[in-house]
């Protein structure tokens, strides 16, 4: 019932190969960061036959790539802006996504776009318009109607019936359109990556690196303090908004992202994501997605960051006021701070194209891959969490492209990852929220509480996560520390409030597994949790 063994990330395996790049082994490809882009170049290297490394300073997805809105998204709103170009790889990523690489971990979310008092005739006659665009790119990408249901104009009645939490006065119907939703973000992270370790990479961890060169890059074992010259004929730089910081030819304008977290039965525990335009401005958003985890996500702003990047962003009381002004206008009772369970910010490594256009909100989503003239490596910036294949594929292209690389085609286009084809677990025993998470492998995780029946309850009153998740993190998935554990293969660290209740259970059952290293949630000196915390 196991899965691979070479699918299996935990300390053991990074040990060795540790002790392998440090040796003088010389990979092909180089990768830094540990983000969905990374981890997507990794992937695509490494099914193309090239010997890969990955180092991340931190955990996986433990930057940009946790903080996300956790929608595979089709690009709407990049027509509203005219940039077809995007809105139609969105839609081509996202049928891959869904159909190929992880269809466990995306599934079909309805959006209701209330026609109220606020929004003219003329207005819901263009926001119908470009959905049933958004169709036409569907149906182009041949995403089925089975996946993706079509967009149609409901009554007031049946919007209620999707958001009940609407308020009724004033309300002329509804429009109703489907996209992808991810079950979570850092999950298909580390579902990637084991996937390239199932096909040779090695994938290691808290090993921030401090200067890349022509034939390789200076990194620091941060469990043990000690260096690292990491040997290699082609590096990559996917370190997101931190870009700048390895390539300093690099210039970017981040983008801030800021999300809330309510309970789901604060808005009537709705069965659709809520769409609400932002005033003054046609094609922006402020949405109520409802979650898995019986929360509803509050997002999205779109502002400008200035300033030195943090670990962790803050959502400051601007932009919350902002979210629940906005999307209050649509309810029949508004949202306050009191009914915020949590909050987090993300920055995008958009590219700064000199315009001077000070909005982010209008700067193109388009990666772009930047070759230092002087060490010969990749950097690559822009694009959005959807498209990461295609960026991945566009840096393995390149470095394919290069005198004496004997790489294959690109393979990723209907590569599944691990888990990715789940069996029908309905009659079986395994919860549906192991089958959301884990796919195929969802009854090997439940098998971990064989003999111990504790590891089958929620590891804390309200959390939804058992203690066989938290067994097979650190076995399986590369967890070294709790806060890997809290706030990347878990998302328990969204809420302060689970976070604090679960935080002494987790340490508990990571200490129970043999491959977990004692004490390791200090690593460096400090600990991610306190940086974390902050943003509670």
């Amino acid at each position: 019932m196991n899965p691979p063994a070479s699918s299996r990330l935990n300390a053991a395996r990074r040990a060795q190969d540790v002790e392998r790049l440090g040796g003088g082994h010389v990979v092909d490809v180089l990768v830094v960061g540990g983000g969905i882009t990374g981890v997507g170049i990794a992937l695509d290297a490494a099914t193309r036959g090239l010997s890969v490394a990955l180092l991340e300073r931190d955990d996986l997805a433990s930057g940009t790539s946790r903080w996300s809105s956790k929608l595979a998204h089709g690009g709407l709103r990049y027509l509203a802006k005219g940039d077809v170009g995007v809105a139609w790889e969105s839609a081509a990523e996202r049928a891959i996504l869904v159909d190929h690489t992880a269809p466990h971990l995306v599934r079909a979310l309805p959006q209701v776009m209330a026609l109220r008092e606020g929004v003219s005739a003329t207005s819901g006659g263009l926001y119908e318009v470009g959905i049933r665009l958004g169709d036409g790119l569907r149906m182009a990408a041949r995403t089925s109607g089975r996946r993706l249901p079509r967009a149609r104009r409901i009554s007031a009645a049946e919007a209620l019936r999707w958001v009940p939490a609407l308020d009724p006065n004033h309300l002329r119907g509804a429009l109703l359109s489907w996209d992808g939703q991810l079950e979570d973000d850092a999950r298909l992270v580390v579902a990637l990556a084991r996937t390239a370790a199932r096909h040779g990479a090695r994938i290691v961890t808290h090993a921030p690196v401090t200067r890349l060169h022509h034939d390789g890059a200076d990194a620091r074992d941060a469990l043990t303090g000690a260096g690292l010259r990491v040997r290699a004929r082609h590096v990559v730089n996917a370190t997101g908004v931190w870009a700048g910081d390895l390539a300093p030819g690099v210039h970017l304008r981040p983008s801030k992202g800021s999300h809330l977290l309510f309970n789901g039965a604060r808005l009537g525990d709705p069965a659709a994501a809520l769409n609400v335009p932002v005033p003054g401005h046609f094609g922006r958003f402020v949405f109520a997605l409802p979650r898995p985890d019986g929360l509803v996500l509050v997002g999205l702003t779109d502002e400008p960051y200035e300033g030195a990047i943090p670990d962790v962003p803050l959502v400051s009381a601007g932009e919350e006021r902002f979210l629940l002004e906005t999307i209050s206008a649509a309810l029949e009772r508004p949202l306050t701070s009191e009914d915020v369970v949590g909050r987090f910010a993300g920055l995008r490594p958009l590219l700064d194209t000199g315009d001077g256009n000070g909005s982010t909100a209008d700067v193109s989503r388009r990666h772009a891959v930047i070759e230092d003239p002087d060490t010969g490596a990749l950097t690559i910036v822009g694009g959005k969490l959807t498209t990461y294949r295609r960026m991945a594929q566009d840096v393995v292209d390149r470095i394919a492209a290069r005198p004496g690389v004997g790489a294959t085609r690109c393979l990723t286009h209907d590569l599944p990852v691990v888990g990715a084809q789940a069996p029908q677990l309905r009659d079986t025993g395994v919860p549906a929220t192991l089958t959301r998470r884990y796919g195929a492998e969802a009854a090997t995780v439940l098998a971990l509480a064989d003999g111990r029946p504790e590891l089958l309850e929620p590891i804390a009153p309200g959390v939804p996560v058992i203690g066989a998740e938290i067994r097979w993190a650190v076995e399986q998935e590369g967890a070294l520390t709790a806060d890997d554990v809290l706030d990347r293969r878990t998302r328990i660290g969204l809420v302060p409030a689970w976070r604090e209740a679960a935080e002494p259970t987790v340490r508990r059952l990571m200490d129970d597994v043999p491959s977990s290293p004692r004490g390791s949630d200090r690593i460096g000196g400090s600990s991610a949790t306190a940086r974390d915390r902050q943003a509670g």
